[in-house]
């Protein structure tokens, strides 16, 4: 009944998540990975996360409509920058935590840095960096209700919104159940991905 006006809000707030979501895991992935091989990259970055890494990021929202606009680059930047420090803490840890000694076997085989990464590093992190986007993925949904429902026109959370504030429940409830799915298709590209990626596991 209400497909007409859902498809068209659920394709934007698609598009605007994945965006925002492959902006914040491009950029978090080298920095996790130089911060957690690296002691001079962590003791510069460490305390900037600490401090960075417990702020609510929705509350950014004002600044960044101030300084972009009612458009999609606010939201976009506000989904991309929580998906990007939950993904920078995930990878530097899972890093961190690759055994040494399988890194000295490597080396003693004659293996690159370049093969370091390739074949240790990347691979151990990987089941971790997946865990890290499923999660992401939730929130990174939630995040887009509250920007969109908030500071937008367009997109399932000002569909819901206005369909709420309007007392048309059932368009509501279709809103609800559209952003549910979105973030089910999320979190099983995800899953779908990493069987993929890390079929070693299953050796």
């Amino acid at each position: 009944q209400y497909f007409d006006e859902l498809w068209p809000a659920f394709l934007v707030s698609l598009y605007r998540v994945v965006v925002a979501m492959f902006i914040g895991t491009v950029l978090a992935i080298p920095l996790g990975l130089a911060c957690g091989r690296s002691p001079r990259a962590d003791a510069v970055f460490a305390p900037i996360l600490y401090f960075l890494y417990p702020l609510p990021k929705v509350v950014l929202l004002p600044v960044l409509i101030v300084l972009l606009g009612l458009a999609d680059a606010p939201k976009i930047v506000l989904i991309a920058i929580t998906v990007f420090f939950q993904v920078l803490v995930t990878v530097r840890d899972a890093s961190k935590s690759v055994p040494e000694q399988s890194i000295l076997s490597m080396r003693s085989l004659g293996a690159s840095r370049l093969d370091i990464y390739r074949h240790a590093i990347v691979p151990a992190t990987l089941p971790e960096l997946f865990t890290a986007l499923r999660i992401s993925s939730g929130t990174a949904v939630a995040i887009l209700f509250f920007a969109e429902g908030i500071a937008g026109s367009t997109g399932l959370g000002y569909f819901i919104v206005n369909a709420w504030a309007l007392l048309a429940y059932p368009k509501m409830f279709a809103g609800i159940i559209a952003m549910a799915l979105l973030g089910v298709i999320l979190y099983e590209l995800f899953d779908v991905a990493e069987r993929r990626l890390t079929r070693w596991r299953r050796v």
